[in-house]
């Protein structure tokens, strides 16, 4: 068996855990097969998601259940207009009988987090989750406390209740590797749902993933074999974003205000590797940089005033500009 063999066996035998994990959460939420494969990818990737739908499409429950799949430490934080910083990252506490101040940590101190409505907490709140998403590591006073191995955020957020609400910052947008945005299910979906979820005991998932198993499979999608053309070809997709004439988009030109920027180029690269990964492949084709592009662009391109008076949504140019880009 020769080295190439070798490989793909390699990445077969450990993709195949991840596609039971999908088929486990498959067994408690219906449909949502992309969102759960987002999500995996963002695991394979160390990328936090950030998942956008209205309220009831079990944005929560699919993010508990992977919790569940994953031998990992998991906390949902609901994020409110009252939330304190300190009561994310942990705070100080002083103690009179020695004089001293010991840090208690907060509940970001996870392997998994799930940031319920996070667009529901203040700005200092959500200034406070840029540190942890970024550099993986928390400052409680004048100290740094690492955060553990694997860590990842999974944000939700309500589209159409905007009421009570914070936008996030466009710095903090950029740290979401995904934004994924999900719909309703089909019909036959909802028929399963309501079959599945009204009997005495709804399905629970089972353990299968962990920590050290996630670490070694970021360590294969990491080596995935990478072709020139198709690392021209992602970064011809970011520099379309922010020059569409010069990529022969004159059309675009006027929707843009800013587009992606190199963290998009480092995320659509990884996200295109894992994906490859979970398809049981040992390298990068178009495709997998098309597919998963969108949901990395979507968050990151800044449109102008122009494209929203005429009701043009990032969705719809980032769709034009793909279909555009020539492929390798």
């Amino acid at each position: 068996m020769n080295s190439v063999q070798q490989i793909n066996e390699t990445i077969r035998r450990e993709a195949s855990l991840f596609h039971d994990t999908l088929k486990e959460v498959g067994r408690v939420i219906v449909g949502q097969e992309r969102l759960i494969n987002r999500m995996l990818i963002g695991l394979l990737c160390g990328g936090h998601l950030l998942i956008e739908g209205v309220p009831g499409l079990a944005k929560t429950l699919a993010v508990k259940t992977l919790a569940a799949t994953i031998q990992a430490r998991f906390q949902r934080v609901q994020f409110t207009p009252d939330l304190l910083p300190s009561d994310l990252v942990g705070t100080q506490i002083f103690n009179p009988r020695t004089g001293d101040f010991t840090a208690r940590t907060g509940p970001i101190f996870h392997h998994i987090i799930l940031a319920d409505e996070i667009n529901r907490a203040p700005a200092k709140v959500q200034s406070a989750l840029l540190e942890a998403m970024e550099e993986r590591q928390v400052t409680i006073g004048d100290t740094t406390y690492p955060l553990p191995d694997p860590f990842i955020v999974l944000a939700t957020q309500n589209p159409i209740e905007q009421e009570g609400t914070y936008p996030l910052p466009e710095a903090q947008l950029d740290r979401f590797m995904l934004k994924v945005v999900i719909n309703y299910p089909s019909r036959a979906e909802e028929k399963v749902i309501l079959e599945r979820m009204t009997n005495d005991e709804a399905p629970q998932a089972a353990p299968l993933l962990n920590p050290e198993g996630i670490q070694r499979a970021r360590s294969i999608v990491n080596s995935l074999y990478v072709d020139e053309k198709i690392k021209d070809y992602v970064l011809n997709i970011i520099f379309a974003t922010r020059d569409p004439a010069s990529a022969g988009l004159k059309d675009l030109q006027q929707m843009i205000e800013y587009g992606a920027s190199p963290r998009a180029s480092i995320a659509l690269l990884k996200a295109a590797k894992a994906s490859a990964f979970l398809r049981g492949r040992g390298y990068v084709t178009p495709d997998d940089v098309k597919q998963i592009a969108p949901d990395i662009l979507r968050h990151r391109i800044m449109t102008t005033f122009e494209a929203q008076a005429e009701d043009v949504p990032a969705a719809a140019i980032i769709d034009q500009l793909l279909n555009q880009v020539p492929v390798p």
